[in-house]
């Protein structure tokens, strides 16, 4: 064969398909780049006006930076922050290794009203050649300081998208309206808690555009508060004496719609620090009108020169989280005392009314009126040294995922011009599930005598899951075991996507569910007195946590999700292995004095009737719980008494009340008499009761409630007075008592304390 000489020759069909293959690869190369300046980075600017919203803004700014790809962050620093007297605090944005792109001075010095309208009007000057260079796609803002408003005016008016960071909240002074104003000039919200989104949604945002993040500040809280140093944190701002737990953070700034009587409070607040005679740590007041007539009561007393006090003008936040987490007490009106103080269960005194209509948690003691030494001497005395239950309100750590997560959603082909969503309001409207959608649960512990369960419970009363494990035997043990089942469902919470609130404990015995302690337990429960089981899980789990009997649990779930829901006065009985309920009076539960109301069990029925566990005789217990009824039946058995023609026993069965029930039902003379004694002595115990306290409703729970219920509602309509004959014995329809009312104190009570 000979070789092919010449020029290459192309099947003109080949040139053809070899044109539009290069012409397919022009247009993917064409669409590759359309594509890429289609996703492109956002511009983001972050604009930071002190050092109290640098704290919320920097987690964002970390965020931010740690995604190049995605994001261009510009970072304007302007107000208080280029300020000597208040620390310079520009270099602590500069120590963190963020580029400042603009540094504005727009204080207007004087510390009065007409500083602060100047220095708006300053900041109004100056911004727009700012903004109109850097041409952010969107402009983060937080809060409600005076500088933060002339940043969204500025924005808004020039085009600029705006985030608005902790939008919705109510406190009180003039901050409110100039943050309200602020959401009116944002195209998107982020906010910390369910209340300030509905705060929001009321306000005609569209919800759509509204997120509930939490706090940022509580994702650098909830994960550095334990350092190994603080200690050294601690001595390096007050001395190498002081202990830990044994020292004041006081923090206190103007009210700016009452300038004298904010002056007076503070004067009050010093001289009662001085006779509390505690180190303190006391830093300078904002740059609010009426700081500068407070920082002259304080060198008027001397505070500065006090061997006591350490007055500083700025703090960096991470040390500021180890002392105030440390500290015995924080005082002042800060809005740090009722948000982040909570994480830490730091007590805290709030004076004035700068903070009203915050949501706190039970750390917070308020004294609006706080007008006299001796009363705020007196909230030191009540406050100093304790500790509460870790809060999570204004956060759970994952802001900055949830807010990123939030922006990268943000369309920018969408038209800028807000849209209003004007009522109807609808309740409970939660964020757009391409956000972040959580199902609001709380963690319900049920510490029974053989076991110890688990779950998550829904807002709904749907339990989404469940662990049971056998209860060991040892105090040690049993605490062991149960912060790992609650660590194990926190990880499972998440795969479910529920949001914990709280923890709520149903357990036998005494129990004071003021201080989350366990006073008596049952003979059930072995070796459970005097037990303190709020303390252990509010520290592992970060979370508040409710304590009380399994009786009063009973009654709190009918209350919220059976058949007590809208009833006033009702009474819960549980039938069970013993005896035990709850009171609802007047829509709250009865505890008692000494914590030992609606023991119903051991209400004494007869003078000379048999022994009861709990060491009297003649209670409904020794007659009517399970205990009495299978020692009946076992009495019975003994004495060959028990079985009759039709009853399949196996010689090596156990014998059990449900035997002497159904010996009953097959016609047993026997046991139809012990169950009549035992109903008998039941119903006039509810007789009893239904005479002290008169409730509308006897709700019977337990595995014997529907047995009772038509025994005990005829021994009522004969033996009772006529006023009460007719109230109505029912049986509870819930499976799960114990745990839906263990829930119930979480979903009724977490976070939602409100001055």
């Amino acid at each position: 064969m000979e070789k092919q000489t010449g020029p290459l020759r192309i099947n003109p069909h080949e040139l053809y398909y070899l044109r539009m293959q290069r012409n397919r690869e022009k247009m993917e190369r064409r669409k590759t780049d359309a594509d890429n300046q289609c996703k492109r980075k956002l511009r983001v600017c972050v604009a930071t006006c002190n050092r109290a919203d640098y704290s919320k803004l920097a987690p964002i700014m970390f965020g931010l930076k740690s995604h190049p790809d995605e994001f261009d962050l510009e970072v304007v620093v302007l107000g208080s922050h280029l300020i000597d007297d208040y620390g310079n605090t520009f270099r602590m944005i500069e120590q963190d290794d963020f580029d400042i792109g603009s540094k504005l001075h727009t204080i207007v010095r004087g510390e009065d009203e007409a500083a602060m309208v100047e220095s708006v009007g300053l900041a109004l000057v100056k911004l727009p050649d700012v903004l109109q260079r850097l041409h952010p796609d969107i402009l983060v803002v937080h809060g409600d300081r005076f500088d933060a408003l002339a940043l969204a005016t500025a924005a808004a008016l020039m085009n600029i998208r705006i985030l608005h960071l902790e939008g919705g909240e109510v406190s009180g002074t003039i901050d409110d309206s100039i943050r309200h104003a602020i959401s009116k000039l944002a195209h998107y919200h982020a906010c910390c808690t369910r209340r300030a989104e509905q705060h929001l949604i009321a306000m005609c945002e569209d919800h759509s555009r509204i997120l509930l993040a939490g706090c940022p500040s509580y994702d650098k809280l909830l994960s550095n508060n334990h350092r190994d140093d603080y200690m050294d944190i601690i001595k390096s701002w007050l001395g190498d004496k002081v202990q830990e737990r044994d020292y004041i953070v006081a923090l206190q700034h103007p009210v700016t719609t009452d300038i004298q009587h904010s002056i007076k409070i503070y004067g009050l607040m010093l001289d009662a620090l001085l006779s509390f005679n505690k180190k303190t740590l006391i830093l300078f007041p904002n740059i609010d009108a009426g700081s500068k007539e407070m920082v002259r009561v304080m060198r008027k007393k001397g505070i500065e020169q006090h061997p006591n006090f350490r007055a500083v003008k700025h703090i960096p936040f991470e040390q500021f989280i180890q002392l105030v987490c440390h500290a015995g007490c924080m005082i002042g009106n800060s809005s740090c005392g009722v948000r982040e103080a909570g994480a830490f269960g730091t007590p805290v005194i709030n004076l004035g009314t700068r903070q009203t209509g915050r949501e706190t948690g039970e750390n917070v003691l308020h004294v609006r009126d706080a007008d006299t030494h001796n009363k705020i001497f007196h909230a030191l005395e009540l406050q100093f040294g304790k500790r509460y239950p870790c809060s999570k309100i204004y956060g759970d750590g994952n802001a900055v995922a949830r807010i990123l997560k939030f922006i990268r959603t943000i369309d920018l082909e969408e038209p800028l011009q807000k849209t209003f969503c004007f009522p109807p309001v609808k309740d409970c409207i939660s964020q757009d599930i391409d956000h972040i959608l959580e199902t609001q649960s709380a963690l319900a512990i049920d510490l029974g005598g053989t076991n110890l369960r688990v779950a998550i419970v829904s807002m709904t009363g749907k339990i989404v899951k469940k662990n049971t494990q056998p209860n060991p035997k040892t105090i040690e043990a049993r605490m062991q075991l149960i912060l790992k089942m609650c660590a194990d469902a926190m990880r499972d919470a998440v795969c479910l996507n529920c949001r914990i609130l709280g923890v709520g404990v149903s357990t036998g015995g005494r129990v004071n569910p003021q201080e989350g302690v366990v006073v008596n337990s049952t003979k059930l429960i072995q070796e459970w007195s005097s037990v303190d089981l709020r303390t252990p899980i509010s520290d592992a789990l970060h979370l508040p946590v409710w304590v009380d009997n399994d009786g009063n649990c009973a009654a709190l779930a009918e209350r919220k999700f059976g058949q007590g829901k809208g009833v006033e006065n009702f009474v819960t009985v549980i039938t069970g292995t013993g005896i035990g309920g709850g009171i609802i009076h007047n829509n709250e539960l009865v505890h008692g004095s000494t914590f030992c109301a609606a023991e119903l069990g051991h209400i004494m029925v007869s003078l000379e009737g048999p022994e009861c566990p709990c060491g009297s005789r003649g209670c409904i217990e020794a007659y009517s719980s399970g205990l009495a009824l299978q020692k009946e039946a076992k009495r019975l058995h003994d004495e060959d008494l028990l079985k009759v023609e039709g009853m399949d026993m196996k010689i090596t069965e156990q014998i059990t009340a449900a035997h002497l029930i159904n010996a009953a039902r097959l016609g047993n003379s026997k046991a139809q008499a012990v169950l009549h004694k035992a109903s008998t002595a039941l119903g006039v115990g509810m007789i009893n009761i239904l005479h002290i306290v008169n409730p509308t409703l006897v709700i019977l729970s337990g595995i014997l409630a529907s047995y009772y219920e038509a025994p005990v509602q005829q021994v009522i309509s004969e033996r009772a007075l006529d006023c009460a004959q007719s109230i109505k014995v029912i049986a509870s329809d819930l499976e799960e008592p114990a745990l839906l009312g263990a829930a119930s104190m979480v979903l009724d009570y977490a976070t939602r304390r409100t001055y």
